[in-house]
């Protein structure tokens, strides 16, 4: 009985329980100062307008949903990444904590609250995507099913479009279900992973032969070819059609990355981004809104004048991203310290606790809280393809792949266009963007990672 005791104890996931203490502390001490701010008469927010009771709650809801996360994974996948779990908790925590801050300054004191809300059904949703899905291969058979009701989502993005008066406005990836708003992008993006995953573990050898010359470059046969060019069309599409220049990137993003871990072919990216750039040039030529955000990008901010500069004043013009700027500007090296910002007072951005997330945080952490954000975002990615590198078949590997390559992606392209790099879109900054639909398409691709890890491990070792 005692050797059975030790040994429950030794499979106990110990290192994932420490790793979550460190972030229950810190959101904690983090919501503890933001309810301290509002004594300060300087700071944007007032005593009434944050409750305790409703600036605790999200936070100590949030950690109560976590420790029971945990204690699941210990009766039913003890072998799954025991980092992978707190690296996402942080980010979430500190999604959740934004959310609670912003609130009563942009007129919704419950934000917090209901950003608690998401992340309670996104948790229920991993923990019913890893049972559901026991056997990880079964994806594998149904590769052409989840093409399909990609499809359907894009299709349903696509009747959007024709449905608004303005086909150049670019804010079409949108369902409407009772008085929920869904994204269908954010299952479109899942459903695109595990096709490509599915078809280039099936046909990789042929793949990267390449029978067809094009060029100096070598194509795979067009039988093989079809269903590829098929998916990428889609994001063509979204491009020319449904006005997505964020999610096209996404999706485009995502090919080139699987087309180059399923076939080790870098000519298939080269000619992939010549492609896309030939497109990308096209769609310049021809909507108004991807020339809009292009000039965006080339705001000078040292000559910059509001009053001289049309651009700031029209919507989804210049004015969202230079008032980001502004605010990550005024956060300097420490930051303001949370709650004592202005993201959406004084320095006014619009849409901060969406597009923007990201500029309220460099505001009140300051550059060391944001290049700490930016760390652990890099932590989940290399974790991801250290379950995909150990992962026990093709299909896993690349599935693992993929789906991380989401999360980098995304990030990559909503941080850019926060920092007035890149164009700014529409994508949302994994688990810290307020919303639900992110939240819970990042919480399946989180439950499939998990499930990935915990399989392979019982394949190697035996033992459940």
């Amino acid at each position: 009985m005692a050797q059975r005791s030790a040994g429950v104890l030794r499979r106990y996931r110990w290192t994932e329980l420490w790793l979550l203490i460190l972030p229950f502390v810190l959101f904690l001490l983090a919501m503890t100062q933001l309810l301290l701010s509002n004594l300060d008469p300087t700071s944007s927010l007032k005593i009434n307008n944050l409750p305790i009771g409703q600036g605790l709650t999200p936070i100590v809801g949030l950690i109560a949903a976590l420790l029971g996360f945990h204690v699941v994974m210990n009766i039913f996948f003890r072998k799954a990444d025991q980092f992978l779990l707190p690296l996402v908790g942080v980010l979430t925590g500190l999604g959740v904590i934004m959310s609670t801050r912003l609130g009563p300054d942009i007129g919704i004191p419950g934000l917090g609250n209901r950003q608690l809300t998401w992340v309670f059904i996104g948790l229920v949703i991993c923990l019913g995507t890893m049972f559901a899905l026991r056997n990880i291969n079964w994806l594998a058979r149904y590769k052409y099913t989840a093409a399909l009701f990609g499809v359907v989502m894009f299709c349903t993005t696509l009747v959007n479009t024709f449905k608004v008066k303005d086909l150049n406005s670019p804010t079409h990836d949108q369902l409407n279900i009772g008085p929920f708003n869904f994204q269908p992008s954010e299952l479109l993006k899942i459903c695109i992973v595990i096709f490509f995953a599915a078809y280039l573990s099936e046909n990789r050898e042929i793949l990267a032969e390449g029978s067809l010359k094009f060029g100096p470059f070598r194509l795979p046969p067009l039988r093989q070819l079809g269903p590829i060019l098929m998916m990428l069309g889609i994001g063509l599409l979204l491009f020319l059609v449904v006005r997505e220049l964020g999610l096209a990137l996404l999706i485009y993003g995502i090919f080139l990355c699987m087309i180059y871990l399923g076939t080790s072919k870098i000519s298939y990216v080269v000619t992939s981004a010549l492609m896309a750039v030939v497109f990308g040039f096209i769609g310049y030529l021809l909507l108004g809104y991807v020339k809009q955000r292009f000039a965006v990008v080339g705001i000078d901010m040292v000559n910059w004048n509001a009053q001289s500069d049309a651009l700031y004043y029209e919507i989804g013009g210049g004015g969202q991203v230079v008032q980001g700027l502004i605010a990550i500007a005024s956060g300097g090296i420490l930051g303001a310290g949370l709650g004592l910002g202005h993201p959406a007072g004084k320095f006014f951005v619009p849409a901060v606790h969406t597009d923007m997330v990201l500029t309220a945080f460099a505001e009140e952490l300051g550059l060391v809280g944001l290049f700490a954000i930016i760390g652990i975002y890099l932590l989940i990615v290399y974790r991801g393809f250290r379950i995909a590198m150990e992962a026990s078949d093709p299909f896993q590997q690349l599935l693992a792949a993929g789906l991380t390559s989401i999360f980098a992606i995304q990030t990559l392209i909503i941080s850019a266009g926060n920092l007035k790099i890149m164009p700014l879109t529409g994508i949302p900054l994994p688990f810290m963007t307020y919303g639900g639909s992110s939240v819970f398409a990042n919480f399946i691709i989180v439950g499939l990672l998990l499930l990935i890890s915990h399989r392979s491990k019982v394949e190697r070792e035996g033992d459940f």
